[in-house]
């Protein structure tokens, strides 16, 4: 091994993101391997089913707490960090309960407007799942901030491994949806509190309980209210946008669609879950320390943006040329169709991947509300792009597609103007210092 390797292998940067990939690449292992057997246990419309109830979670999930735990990470002092996380935790308990209340009242009206028949007894769910999965959030940024990455990897096989073979398990009884819904929504609550029982375990301690200083707790939410102003709504809104397909498939094709939809971004956003949001999980704290120590941030967004661009091109190609036939060689015949969607899948996928560094820096950068701006053209357009494709076009396939490419010009918009703001953060940054 020559030197230049063995010193770039040494940097703590590539070493995180080595030990979180690692994590990651077991527990994607592992839901690799069972994924045919589920696919073929439990069929494309039971899938379906559970890909529509999770697309339903999946927008409520990013702001169980509005995003404050993301906040964790930045405080120099690890007693602010605390007060974040209790803050976060609260406002998890708040939301939680205004969604189960929200849920008791209205639960017919919810039932009828979206369709949902199918999965009406599992709507009481909702609250129970944003709960985990803020208490989730909050253990994840403890653990980016105190740079404990090993328990987060050791966590992730092992959620991986119980979660994904109690559905193999389960559905050699019983292949109905309910048991996918189950088991997906009880995912969180099994990582969250894996990772907290880890953490105690290290003198990296996290103490999830409720402070006396109130007042403290307000000066906290006022000092970082940039996140449930501009960041909350963001992610709020990215979810719908990504949501968006198996709500409006599941309507206007059925829940086969929507199941042939659902694998082919769950399949697609492997690689993401492997390796960018590895990244994004290192390159988060790594850019905040860079900016406090006057480094160049633009050549780091690059370097990471470029690095992510050359890994993804082999497998997101592949799925491309390949995709029908790939499918239905390792999920079975029926999901042929399922490839043919991760065509177009892959395309947005593809920019997705390699945005996580662009992403995890507009904070540090101070452009959320940017960030909040830009989601809402986005959503905007990927709602046209599916109903010209559904509606104007009557075929699934065109309005998968138009939404693939659509996603994909975003993402590269967002990266060329996320690296446009770090150039001019770094010129104001060095105009400071030599005023100074």
């Amino acid at each position: 091994m020559n030197i230049g390797l063995r010193n770039f292998i040494k940097k703590p940067f590539v070493k995180n993101v080595a030990i979180l990939v690692s994590g990651t690449a077991g527990a994607q292992i592992i839901t690799m391997l069972l994924s045919p057997i589920i696919t073929r246990l439990y069929g494309p419309e039971n899938y379906g089913i559970m890909g529509t109830f999770m697309s339903i979670i999946a927008i409520f999930l990013p702001i169980a707490a509005l995003t404050y735990p993301i906040a964790i990470v930045l405080p120099k002092s690890d007693q602010e960090a605390q007060r974040i996380a209790h803050l976060s935790l609260i406002v998890t308990i708040i939301i939680t309960t205004i969604s189960f209340i929200t849920i008791t009242l209205f639960n017919d009206e919810i039932v009828r407007i979206f369709k949902l028949d199918e999965l009406k007894i599992f709507i009481y769910l909702i609250p129970v799942t944003i709960f985990f999965g803020g208490v989730l959030q909050i253990v994840e940024q403890w653990l980016i901030r105190k740079k404990q990455f090993k328990i987060s990897a050791r966590v992730s096989i092992l959620q991986s491994l119980l979660i994904h073979g109690g559905m193999v398990l389960v559905g050699f009884i019983n292949p109905a949806a309910f048991v996918l819904i189950v088991f997906t929504c009880f995912q969180y609550g099994l990582k969250g509190f894996l990772m907290y029982g880890f953490i105690q375990s290290t003198e990296n301690k996290l103490t999830l309980n409720f402070p006396k200083g109130i007042h403290s707790l307000k000066d906290i939410a006022k000092s970082y209210k940039d996140f449930p102003l501009f960041r909350a709504p963001q992610v709020f809104l990215n979810a719908i946008s990504r949501s968006i397909p198996i709500l409006m498939l599941t309507s206007l094709f059925g829940p086969s669609a929507a199941g042939f939809y659902s694998l082919g971004r769950t399949v697609m956003s492997a690689p993401t879950v492997l390796i960018g949001k590895s990244v994004g999980d290192v390159f988060y704290p790594r850019i905040s320390e860079a900016s406090k120590s006057g480094e160049n941030l633009t050549e780091l967004i690059k370097k990471a943006t470029i690095s992510l661009a050359l890994v993804g091109f082999i497998p997101y190609g592949l799925v491309i040329l390949f995709g029908p036939w790939i499918f239905k060689l390792i999920f079975g015949y029926e999901w042929a169709m399922a490839g043919e969607y991760a065509r177009w899948i892959a395309l947005w996928i593809f920019f997705a991947f390699i945005n996580r560094p662009s992403v995890s820096s507009l904070p540090v950068l101070k452009a959320q509300l940017f960030h909040l701006k830009f989601t809402i053209v986005e959503l905007i357009l990927r709602i046209f792009s599916i109903l010209v494709g559904a509606i104007f076009l009557s075929n699934d396939l065109a309005a998968v597609a138009l939404f693939g490419i659509t996603g994909a010009i975003s993402n590269l918009v967002l990266i060329l103007t996320t690296i446009r703001f770090s150039k001019n953060f770094d010129k104001k940054k060095n105009f400071a210092s030599e005023g100074a």
